[in-house]
Parts: structure tokens; C-alpha cells; sequence
């Protein structure tokens, strides 16, 4: 009996040192590695951020180890570049070897392997953005057909707003019907009814993926995948959702393919399906849809929040709108020149919102150094990455920078900006006696206030 019981004790030490010594061999730093915190065993370094605001756990540690600093999440080696000098140095000096992604078990799932826009590498990527650009070009993007679509949906909203009477309502969902508008116009050529219960339901799906994709339970899935995988949890919601999302972007994909009249393009799937030819499609345009409503209308809640929190910026802003454009048209980009004051203002609300507080993982293609730290060549798709954390004291830089910069940059800076002033042109917004709206927000794969509501008086 007493021989059983050590030969057990010795079996199961041995197990644990076995495991000790095989995580360290694993994840074991090459020398001149970036500094960082202690890691666990099997954990890494879990325990030394807060999940609900990743981005101040990390800015904390780079005051700490600097602006390039690694993180271990499990057995995934992270390395996070914050600052704006070292950011420049890794997405435009170094963009050649910063510009890929590296393996991620979610973008694996979530695209069946095929990357998408946004999670490809190489030359698939290359391709894939060259025309998208050139594409979205093509149907208005950055163009006066475009302004006069963001134009006509600030009507939309404005009417939308005004049924409310004085009420209060939630802005969340009118934004994103607002901004998603435009994005589906560009992708496939018409806009929806804010009362379409399809579109709508796509639209829940959509935020839902995104919260989820930036909690812990994605990161515990990246971590822990083979484990995750078997496990009830919300990481499946987040995974159902990118399915339905999927599934209205194939659908109509399909109606497209019907009436395509393949000498005149009308649109993004239209352009795709006679140039591109691979089942990618319907990815992509995913991707540029999900892209484009979930920041831009994120955006336009943090503005309403910030301008009902300060109103003497909302009536300083309006009262250069009323000098310069008065109450009788619409804003147009030739007005931003004129209203300097709000441009001001819708730039210092991309910068305090801070929505994605977080870049997308990029992977070293080949062995450099940034700060002075050795940064290794990623190989056979480990996880050994570089994340950038945007660091907004040093520079704004809402859109990233360098090869991987938004594609949408110019559309977005439309939106907000015409947006803004069409609302404000016509409301004063502000909030009920006694209450008072959070600035904290709750963080996903995008930064988003809580759920509030607000009132708005026509001016």
C-alpha cells in the first residue's frame, strides 16, 4: 500500500515537473527578447491585466518595461509596441516586415481559411485590397457621389430622430443603421429601411461578434483552443453570429449573381464576382461591411456623450454651423474648411473615444529589432506576434498607419465629419435631470460606451 502510494506521488511529480520544464523549453525567450512580466506556467501572464480595460493593463506595462514590451497569453508570445515613434517604426519604417498577419484560431474559423480582407496575408491580401480600392473608388468612395448618399441619410436620420418628440431613445441602433447605409450602398449598390427586421437582426449579430471578439473568452480560446472548442461558453455565440452575418452577405451574393449584367458593375459583389472569380467573395464583403458600421457608428455614440457632457463645446460647434451654414442646407465637405472649430472637435472625439484601442496582431516576416529588442521571424503559424497598442498622447492615429492603414480612412473622416454637423445643425442633445452618462466604456474588439439614452430638441 505505502508503495502505491509513493509510486503514485512519484508519477505525479514527475508529470509536474515534466510540464514545468516543457513550458519553459517551449516559451523560453531568445536572447535580447523584449521585457515583460513573469509568466505562469501553462497561464502566462493572465493575472496581470484587467479584462475589461486591456488597453490600460498594457499601457500600465509599457510604463513599466517601455514602449516595447512582450505579454503571454498561455502559450501565445505577444509583443506590444506603443508610442508614437515606435509605431512608426514598426508599420511604416519596417512595413515590409510588419504588414502580415499571423495564425489566429478565431480568423481561422471565422473565414474557413480563406482570411477574408482583413485577416489574409501576402499576395491574397495584395490582390484582395488592391481592388477593393480600386473598386470602391469606382462606385463614389472618396468621391462627391458618395457625400451626397452620406447627405441623404443624415435626412433619414435627422427624421428618424425627430419622430422621438423631445423623448428619450437610444441612439446605437440609429447610428448603426445610419453609417451601415453607406457601406451598403458601396458594397451592394442599395439601402436598407431602419425598420427592415432582416437587416436589423444582421446588425445585432454584428455587435455581438464584436463585443465578444475583444473579452476573454476569445482570448482564452486563442490560448486554450483545443480546450475551447469543447467548452460551452459565449465564444460559441461569437462564432454563430459571424455564421448568420455570412449568411445575408451570401444571400446577396445570390440575388446579385441573378441580374449581374456583367458590362455594367453595379457595385462592390458586382465588380467581385466578374473580376475576382473565387468563393472569397462573400468574406470579403463581410468584412468591409463589419469594418465599416461598427467604428464609424461607435464614433458618432462617443461624439453625443462628450458634446451632452460639455455643452459648452455642442453650443460653441453650433454656433459656428449656424454662422457658416446656417439652417437652410445640408453640410458639405467644402464646409469643413470653413467650420474649423468642429473639425477640431470631431478629431479630439476620435482621440479621447479611443475605439480601437488595440491594433490588429501583425507577425515579423523576417528576424529585426525594434527599440533595440530582438524581434524573431514568425514560422510554421505560431503565435509569436507583434500587437500594436496605439498610444494616443504622442499622435492620433485612429486608422492605424503604414500598408495595413484603413481602407476606408477617407470615407470615414466623411461620415463623422458631415454626420456630426447634420445632427447638430438640427438638435440640441442632452439628457435628463439626474443623470449622467459614462465615459469608461465597455471594451470588445471595439471600445463602445454603455447603452444610454438621450433626448434631442429641434434647434
Amino acid at each position: 500500500m505505502w508503495l502505491d502510494s509513493l509510486d503514485f506521488n512519484s508519477i505525479a511529480l514527475f508529470l509536474v515537473l515534466f510540464i514545468l520544464i516543457a513550458d519553459y523549453v517551449k516559451n523560453r525567450n531568445p536572447p535580447n527578447y523584449p521585457p515583460g512580466p513573469r509568466a505562469l506556467p501553462l497561464l502566462g501572464n493572465f493575472l496581470d491585466f484587467d479584462p475589461k480595460f486591456p488597453h490600460l493593463s498594457f499601457s500600465k506595462l509599457a510604463e513599466i518595461y517601455g514602449n516595447v514590451f512582450s505579454f503571454r497569453f498561455g502559450s501565445a508570445q505577444l509583443v506590444f509596441v506603443c508610442g508614437y515613434k515606435m509605431v512608426k517604426e514598426a508599420l511604416v519604417n519596417q512595413a515590409d516586415i510588419f504588414v502580415d498577419r499571423p495564425f489566429s484560431p478565431i480568423a481561422d474559423r471565422f473565414y474557413s481559411s480563406t482570411g477574408g480582407l482583413f485577416m489574409s496575408s501576402g499576395e491574397k491580401w495584395k490582390k484582395q485590397r488592391r481592388f477593393a480600392l480600386s473598386t470602391l473608388r469606382s462606385f463614389g468612395l472618396g468621391k462627391s457621389t458618395m457625400e451626397q448618399c452620406i447627405r441623404e441619410e443624415i435626412e433619414y436620420l435627422q427624421e428618424e430622430i425627430q419622430s422621438h418628440k423631445g423623448e428619450q431613445f437610444r441612439p446605437a441602433g440609429l447610428f448603426n443603421n445610419a453609417v451601415s447605409n453607406i457601406t451598403c450602398q458601396l458594397v451592394m449598390g442599395k439601402r436598407f429601411n431602419y425598420s427592415d427586421h432582416r437587416f436589423q437582426t444582421m446588425l445585432r449579430y454584428m455587435a455581438e461578434a464584436f463585443h465578444l471578439e475583444g473579452t476573454m473568452w476569445a482570448q482564452l480560446y486563442v490560448s486554450f483552443t483545443w480546450l475551447m472548442k469543447r467548452l460551452p461558453g459565449p465564444h460559441n455565440r461569437m462564432f454563430e453570429d459571424v455564421v448568420k452575418i455570412h449568411e445575408f452577405i451570401s444571400e446577396e451574393v445570390e440575388n446579385h449573381k441573378k441580374d449581374l449584367d456583367p458590362s455594367n458593375p453595379r457595385d462592390y459583389i458586382d465588380s467581385f464576382i466578374i473580376e475576382m472569380k473565387n468563393t472569397n467573395l462573400a468574406y470579403c464583403a463581410m468584412d468591409l461591411f463589419l469594418a465599416g458600421t461598427e467604428t464609424t457608428a461607435t464614433t458618432l455614440q462617443w461624439s453625443l456623450i462628450y458634446l451632452i457632457k460639455h455643452p459648452e463645446v455642442q453650443e460653441k460647434v453650433q454656433e459656428e454651423i449656424d454662422r457658416v451654414i446656417e439652417q437652410n442646407r445640408l453640410p458639405t465637405m467644402a464646409d469643413r474648411a470653413n467650420l474649423p472649430y468642429t473639425d477640431a472637435v470631431v478629431h479630439e472625439i476620435q482621440r479621447i473615444g479611443n475605439i480601437v484601442p488595440l491594433n490588429g496582431m501583425r507577425m515579423a516576416s523576417k528576424d529585426t529589432t525594434l527599440g533595440g529588442y530582438f524581434i524573431p521571424k514568425v514560422q510554421n503559424n505560431s503565435t509569436v506576434g507583434v500587437h500594436v497598442l496605439k498610444v494616443y498622447k504622442d499622435s492620433l492615429l485612429p486608422f492605424s498607419a503604414g500598408k495595413r492603414v484603413c481602407l476606408g480612412e477617407g470615407l470615414a473622416k466623411m461620415e463623422l465629419f458631415l454626420f456630426i454637423v447634420g445632427l447638430l445643425q438640427k438638435f440640441l442633445f442632452y439628457v435628463l435631470d439626474g443623470e449622467e452618462l459614462r465615459t469608461d466604456g465597455v471594451t470588445g474588439a471595439t471600445r463602445v460606451p454603455h447603452p444610454f439614452k438621450v433626448c434631442a430638441k429641434v434647434r
